[in-house]
């Protein structure tokens, strides 16, 4: 893991420049890709990246459609290289749309199934417990992923382990594939759903870097923690905000040169 990043200014300068490569690996492509769930996450990505995890932390990324921040974060972090990046979604490349396990280059898990992250998370979490492992798993799931019943058994799980070292990030952007989250599955119902499972929960603006680390720091005993981040599909790209076509769709040149002009804003 490289030297943690100290100065909030450069973890944001992290997001901006993890952005930009989201935004340039979807045009190389020349195919429609999962932009808005991944640009949602790319604040939290570059907190967890740029700052938390250290040695024998592990991280899923349970919302497998969201790689792209993954991709991005691995690449700053030296992990991935540039020819590797614009392998994706190319004709034989490894690097697609979903995560493919692959622990050389730091990509802890497959993913595209929804709900299954953080069973497997609370697996290993539990199996660090057992071999008094030093180190926290963290897994990152969606709002609309909580909809899936295998969410709610591993959190039953997890509180009956006591799997402190585990930590689960929802990101809570208010869309998922075909539109809106109920309203029941806005934040503040989930914070209260997490908290009648008996996580410690905290809330938090999944954009800004200083609340993300204050969330992430917050210490809790003896039970696992969730942080809700409230996130904004598509965040950083005015036409991609809260525009649920943005789910997955295809990057053109012209959009392309739109949303930098965003970014450069």
């Amino acid at each position: 893991m490289k030297k943690q990043i100290s100065d909030v200014a450069d973890l944001e300068n992290l997001a901006r420049r993890m952005r930009v490569i989201v935004l340039e690996m979807s045009l190389n492509c020349g195919e429609p890709t999962h932009l808005g769930g991944a640009l949602s996450i790319i604040d939290t990505m570059s907190v967890l990246y740029g700052r938390i995890l250290v040695d024998n932390d592990r991280f899923i990324l349970s919302k497998g459609h969201g790689v792209l921040a993954l991709y991005s974060s691995l690449f700053c972090q030296g992990k991935l290289s540039e020819k590797q990046i614009k392998s994706f979604q190319t004709n034989g490349s490894e690097f697609i749309a979903h995560p493919i396990m692959n622990l050389e280059v730091g990509i802890e898990s497959s993913n595209g199934s929804l709900g299954q992250g953080l069973s497997m998370a609370v697996g290993i979490a539990l199996s660090y417990k057992k071999r008094n492992i030093k180190g926290k798993i963290f897994v990152l799931i969606g709002d609309g992923e909580c909809y899936e019943g295998s969410i709610w058994e591993a959190a039953m799980s997890a509180v009956e382990f006591n799997l402190d070292n585990l930590i689960v990030i929802v990101d809570c952007n208010g869309f998922q594939n075909d539109g809106a989250i109920n309203e029941k599955m806005n934040s503040s119902y989930m914070l209260n759903k997490w908290k009648g499972f008996s996580w410690h929960c905290i809330k938090c603006n999944g954009h800004d870097i200083e609340s993300l680390l204050h969330a992430f720091d917050e210490t809790h005993i003896n039970t696992p923690k969730v942080i809700i981040a409230e996130t904004i599909k598509g965040k950083g790209v005015d036409f991609m905000e809260n525009n649920n076509d943005w789910h997955h769709n295809r990057m053109s040149k012209k959009l392309f040169d739109e949303a930098m002009d965003n970014l450069n804003k």
